[in-house]
């Protein structure tokens, strides 16, 4: 799988812009009461256009490049997600995240850590992740898969697969004719 390299050093001043405006409003998302219009005009802000309907991140959250976060429709994810989105991360519709729940696209060059080798993450519709689950760059998780709580997901999980473990591994294949 191809990657992106960002040097951290040779980020732009727009791109400092955007990541400060981005650190605020995750700032002021922990920091209102959820479950009210105040906090779903900050959600709606901080992730634009890429929040699909009817979907709900709950507070609180952390990550960088939130810009590069596509979520689908009737999505949920729990409190105390980290999402790591400079590789790119999309979550499609119908996907459940427990708390906790890491999604880290991006990890450092082990020689020159001012560096990020970027690979995107794939949530397919209908997943469901586990509590304190992470995800690491390149991974795709097929539709209607299950990630087990506490696993490390190094490699893809396919479609109605269940994965648990650390590193996680797929134990069985759900029926997908009961979906």
């Amino acid at each position: 799988m191809d990657f992106e390299r960002v040097d951290m050093r040779e980020m732009s001043l727009e791109d400092q812009k955007v990541g400060a405006k981005q650190a605020q409003l995750v700032f002021k998302l922990n920091h209102t009461m959820p479950m009210t219009d105040e906090y779903n005009e900050v959600l709606k802000e901080l992730f634009g256009e890429n929040l699909g309907e009817d979907s709900m991140v709950m507070a609180p959250i952390a990550g960088a490049a939130f810009d590069h976060i596509k979520i689908g429709k009737n999505v949920f994810i729990n409190s105390n997600s980290l999402l790591m989105a400079r590789g790119g991360i999309t979550v499609e519709d119908d996907v459940m995240m427990a708390a906790n729940v890491q999604l880290l696209s991006n990890n450092h060059d082990e020689y020159d850590r001012q560096v990020l080798t970027c690979k995107p993450i794939h949530i397919k519709k209908g997943a469901w992740i586990g509590a304190g689950v992470s995800i690491l760059p390149g991974v795709t998780i097929g539709k209607y898969a299950i990630v087990g709580a506490g696993a490390i997901v190094t490699k893809d999980v396919g479609d109605y697969e269940v994965a648990v473990g650390v590193p996680a591994k797929v134990v069985k294949t759900l029926d997908k004719d009961k979906f």
